[in-house]
Formats: structure tokens, C-alpha cells, sequence
């Protein structure tokens, strides 16, 4: 919408605890109109009901603060959110809440992108335009046996008096594996059926540390409208897909970024979003990433022999030359390669990865793994 133009189509709303129902005139009534309702004090188990509104809307923003989470990391998975469209009884968005906010592994930092902010580190804040047709709902539930004390909220959205028929509504999917499987791609999104958009991921990743390599060497995948074997875009490796290179340390921009980058702990958390380059599809969709690594040949040897789950996969000589082992070009114990040649192989790490897309469906059959 632009900002110097009137749209007669909105009517503006917020829901919060001090107007769960975001009603008009409703806002701010208990206490007699002092600070009465500003937080829920949600128990071990509670379900709690954030936004449950009928008719045609967009919501814009949402923010969010859990006191206790940020001083407990393993709480942060714990605690889920859920998302319903159009009465749907199956969510079309269930994550940690972390995870979905882009803050996976229990750890969130300063920061603001394109679809995603924490300012101080200590609140959720996402900007992702959600529409629906008919009914919205948004929950929260607490899955661990600990009191979260306080949780505070609002959720900024549009009632429209239409929505256009061509809409897409807006989904997630959060995958973890510990460890992967060597020589399988992780999933970032497992394969989708409807017409959308995949408009990016947030990965964090927990490396092995018996492994002496670095990590990132794995391509990111995507298999678009019945693609088979192979997929139809494919990029060159982990920090390439989120436009660095050499390597991958923190930075934070717009559209792709790192926001932790911890060689000493092995934690990382990677974004990229598709939003100047969307990623459609019109049959079905499947995003990937290979798990592989890369260090010299003295030291795959050293991971082989001390029983490092690795396969070898490629070495490249002193002149940049690539020899293919999958495809019979070489192998591994080949006199033409150094201690110091370049190896690149599978290996096994923590991955996790929520998927963010829009679906012409308001629910879809995929099948959400842990």
C-alpha cells in the first residue's frame, strides 16, 4: 500500500491481551482504562489464542516477547506457533517459535532483515504479509513443563472488504536432523503440491566436531514443477547461496545474511530470502542442501582412519583442476594428489531449517518431520 494514497478497502486492527478480539472501541479496558492486561502468564501445556478474526484481512506484523525464553535456550523450542487460514483445521504454519522468528538454536542477536527484526535481541518481530479469505488464527503453545511468566504480543493486520482470488496463502515448514544422513541432502523443504512461491529459509547448523573440515562446501537445491533427479536450479555452495564467498562469517543484509558465524563452537544461522528474485512454482516444489565439507587430503585421512562418518567426493589440484570421484575420475589414495590437495566430502552435522513459501491452498499434505 502506499503510504500517500487512501485505501478504502482496509480498516485498520491490533490485537493484543489488551484487545484480544481486536474490536473497534475495545481496546485498553481493564483496569479502567490503565496498563491492566499487558501480558499472559502461560502454564506448562497452555494452548493460548492470539488472533481469532472472521472475514477477509492481511496481517502486516507481528511482535512478540517471552521473558523467560531468552534465559533458556532449550525453552525455545518448547514453545510453538501455530497459524490457521480460513477455518482450516490443520495449521499451515507450525514451528518452534524461534525457529520461525530466525532465531534457530536457542540463540537470538540484534538484528534486522528484509522479513525479520530483533532490535535489542530480546523480542521476535516479523514483517511476512499473511493473507486470508474468510478467518485467521494464530496460537501459541507451550509444550514443555515449565511456567513461561510473561508473554506479550500484538499483532498488527488489515481487515480488507475483499481479497482478490488470485491470493496465495502463506505457510511454513520446520525440519530438524541430528545427525543427517551421509550422502542425503538435507530437506530444507520437503516436497510441496500447489501453485506458490518460495520465498526463502532460515538453517541452523551444529557441526560435528570430530570433524577437522569446513563445513559449507554443499549446494542448495531446488526442484521445481516434477523436476526428478535433478533439479532445475542449483547454486555453487553454502555461503554462495547467501551471496558470500570463501567461507562464511557473520553479516546481516536485507535479503541474506549470517547472523552467528561460531568456527570456535561450531554454531551457525544462515538466511536467504527470495524476495527481487522469487522462486515460482506451478505443480510442486522441493528445496535442499547437500551436506558436505571440504579440508586438505592429510586431513581427510586423519578423520577416515579415527572413523569420522565421511565419504570423498572430489579432490581439485594445485591448478584448479577438478577430478570427479563419484564419476570415476579418481579416488582418494591417487599418487597425483598432495597432502595439501583440496577435498570435498559428505559428512554428517545438526541441520534445521524452517522454509517460509505461499500456497494457492490455505492447508497443503506435507508432513512436518522433527
Amino acid at each position: 500500500m502506499q503510504l500517500f494514497k487512501f485505501d478504502d478497502n482496509v480498516i485498520s486492527r491490533w490485537a493484543s491481551f489488551e484487545n484480544p478480539d481486536a474490536e473497534k472501541g475495545k481496546g485498553g479496558k481493564t483496569n479502567k482504562g490503565a496498563k491492566g492486561y499487558p501480558y499472559h502468564v502461560m502454564q506448562p501445556g497452555e494452548s493460548v489464542t492470539l488472533l481469532d478474526v472472521k472475514g477477509a484481512g492481511v496481517i502486516n506484523r507481528i511482535w512478540m516477547t517471552l521473558d523467560e525464553l531468552f534465559h533458556k535456550p532449550e525453552e525455545m523450542r518448547a514453545v510453538k506457533i501455530e497459524m490457521y487460514w480460513d477455518g482450516c483445521d490443520k495449521p499451515a504454519v507450525s514451528a518452534p517459535i524461534g525457529d520461525f522468528f530466525c532465531a534457530p538454536l536457542g540463540k537470538l542477536v540484534p538484528f534486522e532483515n528484509e522479513l525479520f527484526a530483533s532490535p535489542e535481541g530480546r523480542s521476535f518481530v516479523c514483517y511476512i504479509p499473511m493473507p486470508y479469505k474468510k478467518a485467521a488464527k494464530i496460537i501459541v503453545r507451550n509444550e514443555s513443563t515449565n511456567q513461561h511468566h510473561r508473554i506479550f504480543y500484538d499483532i498488527n493486520f488489515s481487515k480488507l472488504k475483499k481479497q482478490d482470488d488470485n491470493t496465495l496463502y502463506f505457510h511454513t515448514s520446520w525440519r530438524r536432523e541430528n545427525p543427517t544422513t551421509l550422502g542425503k541432502d538435507f530437506e530444507i523443504l520437503p516436497k510441496i503440491t500447489g501453485k506458490g512461491k518460495f520465498i526463502g529459509s532460515c538453517i541452523g547448523v551444529i557441526t560435528d566436531k570430530r570433524n577437522h573440515g569446513w563445513w559449507g562446501e554443499g549446494e542448495v537445491k531446488i526442484y521445481l514443477d516434477d523436476d526428478n533427479k535433478h533439479p532445475t536450479l542449483c547454486g555453487s555452495g553454502t555461503e554462495d547461496y547467501i551471496s558470500t564467498g570463501w567461507g562464511q562469517g557473520k553479516f546481516i543484509n536485507r535479503f541474506q545474511g549470517s547472523l552467528i558465524s561460531d568456527d570456535k563452537e561450531g554454531l551457525y544461522i544462515f538466511y536467504r530470502f527470495h524476495i527481487p528474485d522469487p522462486v515460482q512454482f506451478r505443480k510442486n516444489c522441493k528445496v535442499t542442501i547437500q551436506q558436505m565439507g571440504g579440508v586438505n587430503k592429510k586431513e581427510v585421512k586423519k578423520m577416515i582412519e579415527e572413523g569420522v562418518k565421511i565419504q570423498p567426493v572430489l579432490a581439485i589440484d594445485g591448478n584448479g583442476k577438478q577430478y570427479n570421484f563419484l564419476d570415476g575420475e579418481g579416488k582418494l589414495e591417487d599418487e597425483r594428489f598432495t597432502d595439501h590437495t583440496w577435498v570435498n566430502y559428505y559428512r554428517e552435522d545438526d541441520f534445521c531449517a524452517t522454509a517460509y513459501y505461499y500456497l494457492n491452498s490455505p492447508t497443503n499434505n506435507l508432513t512436518l518431520k522433527n
